[in-house]
C-alpha cells in the first residue's frame, strides 16, 4: 500500500501553484501517479479521489498553458503598443 494520502495530494496541488512550470508539472505528475496508486486502496474515498484526479488534470493543463503564454505565445497575440503595426 502507498503511504500517500488524499491530503498529501491536496497539498501537492497547492504547492505546485507556487512553483516554476517544470517543477510544477513534475509535482503534479507525481501526485497523479500517487492518486492512481490510491485507486487500488479500498480505504480511500473513491469519489474524492476522482475529484482530485480531475483537479490534477486541470492544473497540469493550466500550468502548461501558462508556460506557453509566458513563452511568448501570449505576447505575440497581445503585442505592446510599440510593437503594433
Amino acid at each position: 500500500m502507498s503511504e500517500t494520502t488524499l491530503a498529501d495530494i491536496e497539498r501537492a496541488l497547492d504547492r505546485a501553484a507556487d512553483l516554476e512550470t517544470e517543477a510544477a508539472v513534475s509535482v503534479l505528475r507525481t501526485a497523479r501517479q500517487d492518486l492512481q496508486d490510491l485507486g487500488n486502496d479500498a480505504d480511500v474515498d473513491e469519489e474524492r479521489r476522482r475529484e482530485l484526479e480531475t483537479d490534477l488534470e486541470q492544473r497540469i493543463r493550466a500550468v502548461e498553458e501558462r508556460d506557453a503564454y509566458d513563452g511568448g505565445v501570449g505576447a505575440s497575440m497581445n503585442p505592446a503598443e510599440d510593437d503594433a503595426p
